[in-house]
């Protein structure tokens, strides 16, 4: 979450994983999830205020919250990612692109960078 509000981004998060941000110091906006009310996560979608959903689903309810959120982002074309390690590949990646001019970025396959390593 830090990584991407440096990055510029407004980061929404849902109840325990709210809490979590905001402890750590960490700009966060509430979002409901559906059963909530509304503005929920699908308003949200639906209106095109999500540009990435984080979605590491654990606990009770997870697999209904999962479910309509997955739906949700594959019918809006949003990008999805559900573990924390992606999460935190897709911020440096983001970051770097940022950071990094144009002119001076090389792209490479993985197996390219593989071959590197």
């Amino acid at each position: 979450a830090r990584t991407f509000t440096e990055c510029g981004f407004r980061v929404l998060a849902t109840g325990r994983t709210c809490e979590a941000i905001q402890t750590a110091g960490i700009p966060v906006t509430k979002a409901l999830k559906n059963y909530e009310g509304r503005p929920n996560v699908q308003d949200l979608i639906t209106n095109g205020e999500i540009q990435l959903i984080i979605n590491t689903p654990i606990g009770k309810g997870a697999d209904h919250d999962d479910s309509y959120l997955r739906k949700s982002a594959i019918k809006a074309r949003i990008p999805y990612i559900t573990t924390m390690a992606a999460a935190v590949a897709a911020a440096e990646g983001i970051r770097q692109v940022r950071e990094t001019p144009a002119a001076n970025a090389e792209i490479l396959s993985l197996q390219e960078w593989h071959e590197l390593l």
